[in-house]
């Protein structure tokens, strides 16, 4: 009778090892499955990209400006004084020359726009891309109107410090 108990506990312990193992094996394929997921949605993405992006993209240039910007915003509790380094990228020579021409129009308005921000858009770097979004809006709006032209492509902070 003592064989026929440690039988059946023998047999319990194997069904629910072989049932551990199933369920890893299962959970490993499935993983497996997850990760390297199926690679015809990306190369259908990859064919549609070039029709999408014009036939020849001219190349990115920056344009430094060439005093960082120092303003105070509101606060809450107290002003604060901020400093950003701005660079622009434009594409291809002649919106290079043309934004390099037209620097103190576009230090006049970046500095518009940074003055309207408040701290609590800039603690945040949702609130900071907000502003460069703000930025860049009206950077081409303004470029719009003296060359007809857009001219910049996107405002980047390459610094930003605010005290």
């Amino acid at each position: 009778m003592a064989e026929g108990a440690e039988n059946s506990g023998g047999k319990k312990k194997l069904i629910i090892i072989i049932a551990l193992v199933v369920l890893l094996l299962g959970g490993g394929a499935g993983a497996w499955f997850f990760f390297m997921g199926d690679d015809a949605p990306e190369a259908e993405v990859a064919e549609a990209a070039p029709l999408a992006q014009p036939a020849k993209l001219e190349p990115a240039y920056y344009v430094i400006l060439p005093q960082p910007f120092i303003f105070n915003v509101t606060g809450d509790k107290r002003d604060r004084l901020v400093q950003v380094k701005v660079q622009l990228m434009v594409r291809g020579d002649s919106n290079e020359s043309t934004a390099s021409q037209h620097i103190p129009l576009i230090e006049s308005t970046l500095l518009q726009t940074f003055g309207a921000a408040t701290v609590e858009q800039l603690r945040t770097p949702n609130g900071r891309a907000d502003l460069r979004q703000q930025a860049l809006s009206s950077v081409q709006n303004a470029m719009v109107k003296v060359s007809g032209n857009q001219v910049v492509e996107r405002v980047l902070f390459t610094g930003f410090v605010m005290q």
